[in-house]
């Protein structure tokens, strides 16, 4: 029932690979988004340019599949002319922090009430496989092959410190508790941002010996940590592992209301 009314029936069969995580991430957004209630004429996705931007036209809701990087420029644009609309942005990891990284820490610091959702598979998937600012320090991309030199962004951080007021980050594997943190997301008044952790057998997986994607699924599960359980660990004990559920929430003033604000006192409305 949720495919029949949120999906494109048209716009199938979709692209993605075989084993991506993708899909799962496109299923928990469509289940918040129903479970929130929110009107599907007032609301908007927007996507850039990526296999996680592909969702976008598979989602039967007013959608924009804008160019590289500027999801979130345009996602602001719209926001900006309807504050009333729910706007939701889905974007990978190489769309958000690299060309896109300015819009993004400009988001975040401005607080305009987005929703973004990173699909993160830690490599380029639909361009070949290059690394991606989220790719780990030393593993293999068509662009390394001998392992990539540069650290990888830590993007909840990264969103916390430039200014979002929800953060979270899930998984595939998890994906129960993924739509309730989107959901925690889009109740948020203010830059909400959740790192969705993908699998990529095709590209990042085959390329660094990960193996099938049921292999990468059970790492994600290995491997995350729920905040909760992380806290009563040592440095140590966390050592190879990432945390998983709310990482943040907090209050600040919400952009489009401090601009309307701005309007009505320089009209003499105030």
């Amino acid at each position: 029932m949720l495919a029949e009314k949120y999906l494109r029936d048209a716009m199938m069969p979709h692209i993605w690979c075989p084993g991506c995580g993708h899909g799962i991430i496109m299923q928990a957004v469509i289940k918040a988004i129903d479970k929130a209630g929110l009107d599907q004429d007032k609301t908007v996705i927007v996507s850039g340019i990526g296999c996680s931007s592909r969702a976008s036209g598979y989602m039967n809701f007013d959608t924009l599949h804008t160019t590289h990087g500027r999801a979130l420029a345009f996602a602001t644009g719209v926001k900006m002319a309807n504050p009333e609309l729910n706007v939701i942005v889905l974007t990978g990891d190489g769309d958000a922090l690299a060309i896109g990284g300015n819009h993004f820490i400009h988001a975040c610091r401005r607080n305009i009430d987005i929703t973004t959702i990173i699909f993160n598979n830690s490599i380029y998937g639909m361009t070949s496989g290059q690394y991606s600012p989220m790719t780990p320090h030393g593993h293999l991309a068509t662009t390394a092959p001998h392992g990539n030199m540069d650290r990888n962004f830590d993007v909840c951080e990264l969103a916390k410190a430039a200014g979002a007021t929800y953060v979270a980050r899930s998984t595939a594997y998890h994906a129960a508790g993924m739509a309730d943190l989107i959901g925690k997301a889009l109740a948020n008044k203010g830059f909400s941002v959740v790192e969705a952790i993908s699998q990529c057998p095709t590209y990042y997986g085959r390329r660094n010996k990960q193996g099938s994607a049921i292999d990468m699924l059970n790492w994600q599960k290995e491997h995350a940590v729920n905040v909760a359980a992380a806290a009563r660990l040592k440095p140590e004990q966390l050592e190879g592992k990432f945390v998983i559920g709310e990482l943040h929430s907090s209050s600040a003033p919400e952009f489009t209301e401090q601009y309307d604000q701005l309007v009505a006192r320089l009209q003499g409305r105030e």
